[in-house]
């Protein structure tokens, strides 16, 4: 996949981390690796690109949220994510950009057509693209999906309590709270379920393949 041109890029940004797995002696060290680790490997595989790439993409400079955006509007148009990034950093809005590409009202989603009427932003059009992904592959209730979204739960965070959840079969809302409360971190309640740092990829995976299957299986 084409990279994005450099002088096209804002600042150049760091997504190293010094702590990846997690240690009781600093519960929370390895929490923002976590956290990173798993919206992009999410990510990946929902639009079957190379967790790589992404990382690459973010250290040049292209926002998270732009990301998403940018690769839901292409799965969904057949139109490359790439140029659409490049239109976006030439300083275009994201509804400047669809009011160019004419596409049938029901091709972006409920979520997001939602926001982007509500001329919403990045961080609001990238939301709603998450809640899409979570709604298409039935990964959680409409209901609970909501209600953390009401919580103020961010992309990163609504998605590793998802694979928390999906792991465990405890509410999400649950392992959001003891997050945000610090009675249990992120790296504390993935180990409780038997997941760490390395094998959090293949769970991710086989919580997607899983859905996906059910999802078929109801479908025929």
């Amino acid at each position: 996949m084409a990279g994005i041109s450099a002088h096209a890029m804002p600042a150049i940004t760091c997504h190293c981390f010094t702590d990846r797995s997690y240690d009781a002696a600093k519960p929370a060290a390895a929490d923002a690796y976590l956290l990173a680790t798993t919206q992009n490997t999410f990510f990946a595989n929902a639009f079957n690109v190379e967790k790589k790439s992404i990382v690459m993409q973010k250290q040049q400079g292209v926002s998270g949220e732009d990301l998403w955006i940018a690769y839901w509007i292409a799965a969904r148009s057949a139109s490359d994510p790439d140029s659409l990034l490049r239109e976006r950093t030439s300083g275009h809005s994201w509804q400047d950009i669809l009011k160019s590409m004419p596409l049938p009202s029901d091709t972006l989603g409920m979520h997001f057509s939602r926001a982007l009427a509500a001329k919403g932003t990045a961080v609001q059009l990238a939301e709603a693209v998450v809640d899409e992904l979570i709604a298409k592959y039935q990964l959680l209730e409409p209901v609970v999906a909501n209600d953390l979204r009401q919580l103020g739960a961010s992309n990163q965070e609504l998605l590793i309590a998802t694979v928390v959840s999906g792991k465990s079969g405890h509410p999400a809302r649950q392992a959001l709270l003891d997050a945000r409360s610090g009675a249990r971190t992120w790296g504390a309640q993935l180990l409780a379920v038997g997941i760490d740092a390395k094998s959090l990829q293949h769970e991710i995976e086989r919580q997607l393949k899983q859905h996906s299957l059910m999802k078929k299986a109801h479908n025929t």
